[in-house]
């Protein structure tokens, strides 16, 4: 391989990354190569590393360097109820909140039949697995309030209509702190229908 094209396979490599563009990418690697040559050594060992050490955990799908993960071993979650969210960042967004002490389910991914993404790619056999295989009570759809994302809620909530569990829908509405004059129309339209009894 010539080094130019050592050069371009590095940029191709940069822009798989989401929101990095060919300039960004090119940008990074001139970076990495003329100003920080550990750092690169540090970021492909620590790929490797990820790639060697990290499966998905045999219940809730995150990722994890054992079978199951710390949050599914762990006995001071409430194991009455199963969250279900699209991918490991929306995890730690909830559990960021502090809010919910239950379980998790990863689809790593949404519905999306024109981006051939199927049940089966988003691991449904292995959700409907485990929730048969266990006493859980409530099922939380915490997918994005997207097209994708509420096909996938709706979806899931079809999959489990015969079965008795309580099955329940983030709630929608107004930011904290959002002043009404700056939300979106939709937003709003939906803090209405949703609105609770004070």
């Amino acid at each position: 391989m010539k080094k130019i094209e050592v050069l371009e396979s590095l940029v191709d490599a940069l822009k798989i990354l989401p929101g990095v563009g060919p300039k960004s990418a090119l940008r990074m690697a001139y970076f990495l190569l003329q100003r920080n040559r550990n750092g690169a050594q540090n970021i492909s060992k620590s790929i490797s590393n990820a790639l060697e050490q990290l499966m998905h955990c045999d219940l809730c799908n995150n990722f994890s360097e054992e079978p199951q993960c710390s949050i599914c071993l762990s006995s001071k979650r409430d194991t009455n109820s199963i969250c279900i969210v699209e991918m490991p960042t929306d995890l730690l967004m909830l559990e960021e909140t502090h809010s919910y002490n239950g379980l998790y389910f990863i689809l790593m991914g949404r519905l999306s039949p024109l981006d051939g993404v199927g049940p089966n790619e988003i691991h449904l056999s292995k959700l409907i697995k485990r929730i048969k295989n266990s006493n859980i009570k409530e099922i939380i759809l915490a997918t994005n309030f997207t097209v994708e994302g509420n096909a996938t809620a709706q979806y899931i909530k079809e999959l489990f209509k015969d079965i008795d569990i309580k099955t329940t829908r983030i709630a929608r509405g107004l930011p904290m702190g959002g002043e009404i004059e700056y939300v979106d129309s939709g937003t709003l339209a939906q803090a209405i229908v949703e609105r609770k009894a004070i």
